[in-house]
């Protein structure tokens, strides 16, 4: 098992070295300048300049690049009052001059507009994303696949075909076409018999109670995004328990005389899960990602909605560590999605 998580690690840090690269140099050449996006249009020359030594840009790309990885890993050295302004470090040694080594969480720079920490802006918004991604995952799991084990018990017959179809039309639906469909008919033209909003995030603010929590705002972002990975896995759980039904120990399970519920419940649909987790998990880690445009449409306060606001105002920072910090979550999730097989089909060895 160790050796297997050293494996997979090192792969998931080869993965990550890609994405630094290339998301440092797609956004070194988009139009922009640094300085002026931080300090406003007005700003004079000399403070410009300041700007630009401070952040580096009077330096070749090249070795923009590497104090870009200095910043983003997890060892580095750093002056010791940058370290002290901007790092939360401990310090492993003392260099020449005034830099030290230090052993710190990642340091992704800081918002040109706000002049706050990027990895604050990120860990703020991200429990509205997780919440947002775990409520579709749970409502696509549970019913996708209670669907697709009614569709191949009942093969053949109008239940199976109705699911079929229905996780056609599912797979076909992108995200932001049923969001806004969603929003309009359920927020806005049955608003009154829903209950629901077309806007909306976790908190509401109350002139008299301040942040009040408000958990229906959550209802249609999530049937929105659940909608892709729920079709997904009906039709994953249907293929996969048609296979496992036709198997040598199914027949002799029921010829031991358990019932079709222990037979359908506990040997068959155990034995037919590896592929649904790997859609499960594949799809947790796609809809941290794919809640952007969700997030967007609805109001709701995530990652997704600070990057677009981010990118809208060529914030180059915020949208450059929203894409590194997805990328993470998707490294870790494999990982553990890799550890899940073992536990749910002891058959496989790690």
């Amino acid at each position: 098992m160790l050796r297997f998580l050293l494996r997979k690690t090192g792969y998931g840090l080869l993965v990550l070295l890609g994405v630094v690269v290339l998301v440092f140099f797609l956004f070194n050449v988009l139009p922009g300048d640094p300085a002026r996006l931080t300090l406003g249009q007005r700003a004079d020359v000399s403070s410009l300049e300041n700007v630009r030594k401070e952040l580096h840009l009077d330096q070749p790309v090249g070795v923009q690049f590497l104090l870009y990885v200095n910043d983003l890993s997890p060892i580095g050295v750093h002056p010791l009052a940058e370290a002290r302004q901007n790092l939360h470090y401990i310090t492993l040694a003392a260099l020449s001059g005034d830099n030290i080594l230090v052993l710190k969480t990642p340091y992704l720079r800081r918002s040109y507009q706000g002049k706050k920490p990027v990895w604050e802006i990120l860990t703020e918004a991200l429990p509205g994303t997780l919440l947002l991604a775990s409520a579709a995952m749970l409502f696509a799991t549970i019913v996708g696949i209670g669907l697709g084990v009614l569709s191949a018990v009942k093969q053949n017959t109008w239940m199976d075909t109705s699911a079929v179809f229905a996780s056609v039309i599912g797979i076909s639906a992108p995200s932001f076409f049923a969001g806004i469909v969603l929003a309009y008919l359920l927020g806005f033209v049955l608003s009154s018999c829903t209950g629901l909003h077309m806007t909306g995030s976790l908190f509401d603010i109350d002139p008299f109670r301040g942040r009040v929590l408000n958990l229906r705002n959550l209802v249609l972002p999530a049937l929105t995004l659940g909608i892709r990975p729920l079709a997904i896995i009906v039709q994953l759980t249907r293929s996969a328990m048609l296979d496992v039904l036709h198997q040598d120990y199914i027949r002799t399970a029921y010829a031991k005389g358990l019932s079709s519920r222990v037979v359908i419940w506990h040997h068959a649909l155990r034995n037919a899960l590896n592929p649904v987790i790997t859609a499960i998990t594949g799809w947790f880690a796609e809809l941290l990602a794919g809640a952007f445009f969700v997030e967007y449409i609805f109001g709701w306060k995530g990652i997704g909605k600070v990057t677009v606001d981010a990118l809208d105002k060529f914030d180059f920072p915020v949208v450059m560590g929203a894409i590194l910090f997805t990328a993470g979550i998707f490294v870790l999730v494999n990982i553990l999605a890799d550890m899940l097989y073992s536990v749910v089909d002891p058959r496989i060895k790690l």
